[in-house]
């Protein structure tokens, strides 16, 4: 299990934009399980929407691949590497996030060709899936983003 200062010494993400609150599980390279509490809070509930919050998809997909990226690299050894996101595919919305809700996402490694690594993802509220989907990533190094 990891807490939050485990994560954000793993993690290049912070707040607001981080989204792994506790890491529930994790098998290195393999799968991982992690809690994201929903806040009233949040900013993008403000616009997201005044009269009925609900938390956008992509965010529910960023914090699935936050988790990702805790499997992948599994001792954030190398500060210079980040892991973009390059595909997200067949990801379904069942059910909207509300505030007071607690995501428990599972991603589980699904394939890796070359450079590229695939998960496949599940997102749950009281054992009820909201949101799954799989997401395909790869590493770059940090100075060829803004070279």
């Amino acid at each position: 299990m990891m807490n939050i200062n485990d994560i954000n010494k793993r993690i290049k993400q912070r707040p607001p934009f981080q989204m792994i609150e506790k890491v529930l599980e994790l098998e290195p390279n393999v799968s991982a399980t992690g809690l994201k509490n929903v806040s009233v809070n949040e900013p993008y509930f403000m616009g997201h929407f005044p009269d009925a919050p609900i938390m956008p998809g992509v965010l529910i997909v960023e914090a699935c691949a936050q988790l990702s990226s805790l499997v992948i690299d599994d001792d954030a050894s190398d500060p210079n590497k980040i892991y973009v996101l390059l595909k997200v595919d067949n990801f379904k919305f069942i059910k909207p996030v509300i505030p007071g809700d607690t995501l428990i996402i599972t991603v589980t490694k699904s394939k890796v060709i070359g450079p590229l690594t695939s998960f496949d993802a599940v997102v749950k509220v009281n054992d009820q899936i909201y949101a799954k989907g799989t997401m395909t990533f790869t590493s770059v190094a940090k100075e060829t983003i803004y070279s």
